[in-house]
This record gives structure tokens, C-alpha cells and sequence, in this order.
């Protein structure tokens, strides 16, 4: 038995299902969860020594790699100086300053704890300002855990073969309304039917929690449209594409202006810290100053912000820094096409910028019904594959794989040699892939 067995046999029985959070569970892939240990640059490695290349990158914030030299001694100076206050100091405002200034769309922001959060209050501020009650979100996007979000919420509970959550008043989503992805007319219905009721439209501007799912020309730009002809709020929820696929995020990628956006992760440089920000306005009804309430005691922590500090200075400040990290992201998914195409197999590649995501079927994957026809035992099969390779993807059919910027030209081509053995090299008699890609 491994070490990382035998950690999770232990952890079975004080912890539900052995992880803290669904996502990290091994049992969809017939795996059992690696306990890591470190991480360096682009690699981790678990409690038994081994050794992966990492496309998880703690689900994205680690957008330069891990322990990165400059984030880390900002972590070490701050940690001198206390871990928490729950006071203001000034790393907050160099922190709200930055975002600010990065993203053109954020004239004011709060930091909060977690992605989660950070949607939580950014949607009833929506109704705060809107002063309606009725929320608009898409089948597949993740927005956390809160109970008015857990509605057809993609890829955790699409794992998992729960469409939603016990636990959840029935009350508590009755003004969640449910569109489909990329299908301007499935929100145009919903604006038809009660568009003076909306307070707010939400979505991922890239699905992210369905696999990748790039939006269709235009579509965005029609969201825009009809919030504003309706008088209702746009939200991005920029936890996954903030600062991932440019220094303004994806609202920067496709030039929407949206009149709140939520974070996560990426800007503590993957330590818990989560933000919400938009239109001054907008921001300005949030207590202190208004009548919406939101607090934390852990909120602005002095750490995180040093790390996000750190972190979104050299996304900031590095010249080519997106056009180095897209170049590198090209090769790989360049020659995952290469590949699919030499094995003539149908699976569907969706991928932008530095997300990607391998689809095990043969229907072009636009939104979450299509993503839902993909062949998870098959997804399964090639996991495994990958991961002997010592190569780390999320253990979900409809998780996104991160490159990194730590990653080099050897590491690309070790992952694509890993994936041309895979579909080109040997598993000639496995039904189930058979099926999903021949």
C-alpha cells in the first residue's frame, strides 16, 4: 500500500468521502487521491515521492507555477509582521488599487474569502440595486456553493451524478432562473417573461465547469445588450478566466463590459481570498456606505494580499507575459489536434487561451447538454494512462486543464508523447473508447 492509500484509508473515517472538497476525489477515475506533499514550478509531488507535471494548478491560480520565488518571500515578510488582524491595513489598498487599475470595468472592490463568497455578495447587491429579485445563470456554470447557485451548477456535481444538492430550501432558488449556454434565445424567453423581475444575468464568459466552453461570437455582447435594455446588472464571474486569459481577464479577451465581476483564487495567488467589484455607483451601496450587507473577520488578510500583490504585479508588469503563456498553450493543443487527427478519432478539443479540455465524444461541445454526452469511463481510462505518465489532470471528465507559465517546450512535448502513446501507441482493445472515439 502507498503512502497516499493509506493516508486516504485513514482519512475516510474523519473526513466525508476522504477530501475536503468533491472535486478532489479519485473515485469517478477508479483512482485513489494523491496526497501532495510540494510543489515547484510546474511540478508537484506526493507524499510517495512521486513526481507529476501539473494541469490542476490548485484549479487555476497558479498561473506562474508553484512557490514562485517573488510570491513567496512577500508570504515570508508578511507572516513576520502577523497572520491576521481583522483591521485594515495597507496591503488592502494596494491590493484594490491594482484590480482597479487592471480591469477597466472595476471602479471600486471588496475583498471577501473565497470565489463562493465573493458571488454570494455580488448577486445581492444586484438585488440591492436592482431592487429585484430574480437571478438569470446558465446550466453548467459554477458559481459556488451557495444555495441559490447549486442549479444545474456543472462540473463538481456533474461528477458526482447529483444534478444539485439536498439541503437546499426549495424556496432558496425559486428566483434562479436557468438558460442555456451560448443560446441567446433561451435568456431573450426568460427577458419575455419577466424581464422587469431580473435583477441580474451570471455567467462564466468562458464555461469553465463544464469542460471549456468558449462562448460563440456575439453572444456576450447580446447578454450585454439585453441587461442593459432591461435594466438589469451583467455579472461575470471571472473566478477561473480573471487574469488567466489577460491582465483584464476575459472581459478584457472579448471586449465586454460587464457591471460586476467576481473573483477567486488567482488573486492571493492561490491562497483562500476571493473579491467582488464593478461600477462605483453599484459599490457604493455596500455597507459601510449602503444598505447591503456583507462582512469578514479573515477578509483582506494581510498574507493573501501580500501573495496576490506579488503575483499580479508580474502579470501586470512582465512584457509578453500572455503571449509567451498563449504561444506555449498553442503547442499543446496544437498537437493534442495533431494527434486526434492521425488517430482519425472523434473526441472534441475545446480550448482558449490557456485552458483546455479533451471531450470524450463525438459531438462538438457548445453548452452543457452536449458536454453531458461525453464518455466519462472513457475519460477514466485515459486519466489513468496520464497519470502513470506522471502527468497531473484533474480526475473529471469536465475540468479544465491549466498550463502554467513555469512550464517549458520539454514539458509540452513530454504531455503530447504521453497522449500519442495513449491514442496512437497501444489501448487498442478497450471498448469503451472504442465506442467514444473510432
Amino acid at each position: 500500500m502507498t503512502r497516499s492509500e493509506s493516508l486516504f484509508a485513514e482519512a475516510v473515517n474523519y473526513i466525508p468521502g476522504g477530501v475536503n472538497s468533491p472535486v478532489r476525489a479519485f473515485g469517478s477515475v477508479g483512482e485513489t487521491p494523491r496526497f501532495i506533499e510540494s510543489g515547484k514550478g510546474a511540478y508537484i509531488t506526493d507524499v510517495d515521492g512521486r513526481r507529476y507535471l501539473d494541469f490542476v494548478g490548485s484549479w487555476g491560480p497558479m498561473i506562474l507555477g508553484h512557490n514562485h520565488p517573488r510570491v513567496l518571500e512577500a508570504v515570508k515578510e508578511a507572516c513576520e509582521k502577523g497572520l491576521s488582524f481583522g483591521a485594515a491595513t495597507e496591503a488592502e489598498v494596494t491590493m484594490a488599487k491594482l484590480i482597479c487599475d487592471m480591469v477597466p470595468s472595476i471602479e471600486m472592490v471588496r475583498m471577501v474569502n473565497s470565489g463562493t463568497e465573493a458571488v454570494m455578495s455580488a448577486v445581492r447587491l444586484a438585488r440591492g440595486y436592482t431592487r429585484r429579485n430574480k437571478i438569470v445563470k446558465f446550466a453548467g456554470c459554477y458559481h459556488g456553493h451557495s444555495d441559490a447557485m447549486l442549479v444545474k451548477a456543472g462540473s463538481g456535481v456533474m461528477t458526482a451524478g447529483v444534478p444539485d444538492s439536498a439541503g437546499v430550501p426549495e424556496g432558496c432558488s425559486q428566483d434562479t432562473l436557468t438558460a442555456v449556454y451560448n443560446d441567446i434565445a433561451s435568456v431573450e424567453a426568460l427577458f419575455n417573461a419577466c424581464g422587469k423581475e431580473i435583477a441580474a444575468v451570471i455567467l462564466e464568459p468562458v464555461g469553465a465547469n463544464m469542460g471549456v466552453v468558449p462562448p460563440r461570437e456575439g453572444f456576450l455582447q447580446a447578454l450585454r445588450e439585453l441587461c442593459t435594455q432591461n435594466g438589469s446588472l451583467l455579472i461575470f464571474d471571472e473566478v477561473i478566466t480573471g487574469f488567466r486569459l489577460g491582465p483584464d481577464g476575459a472581459q478584457g479577451y472579448f471586449h465586454i463590459m460587464p457591471d460586476l465581476t467576481t473573483f477567486g483564487k488567482i488573486i492571493g495567488g492561490g491562497m483562500p481570498v476571493g473579491a467582488y467589484g464593478g461600477r462605483r455607483e453599484i459599490m457604493e451601496l455596500v455597507a459601510p456606505l449602503g444598505p447591503v450587507y456583507q462582512a469578514g473577520t479573515l477578509s483582506g488578510n494581510p498574507v493573501a494580499m501580500a501573495a496576490g500583490i506579488a503575483q499580479l504585479t508580474i502579470l501586470k508588469e512582465t512584457p509578453d507575459f500572455y503571449g509567451k503563456l498563449t504561444r506555449m498553450s498553442e503547442r499543446l493543443f496544437d498537437g493534442i489536434g495533431q494527434i486526434l487527427a492521425e488517430s482519425k478519432r472523434s473526441c472534441q478539443l475545446n480550448h482558449i487561451g490557456s485552458l483546455g479540455c479533451l471531450f470524450f465524444t463525438d459531438q462538438a461541445v457548445r453548452d452543457y447538454t452536449l458536454a453531458k454526452t461525453a464518455d466519462t469511463k472513457a475519460f477514466a481510462e485515459y486519466f489513468r494512462h496520464m497519470l502513470k505518465a506522471g502527468i497531473y489532470l484533474a480526475p473529471s471528465q469536465f475540468e479544465a486543464m491549466f498550463v502554467s507559465a513555469a512550464m517549458t517546450e520539454e514539458d509540452i512535448d513530454m504531455t503530447l508523447a504521453a497522449m500519442r502513446g495513449y491514442f496512437l501507441g497501444f489501448h487498442r482493445g478497450v471498448s469503451t473508447l472504442e465506442r467514444c472515439c473510432w
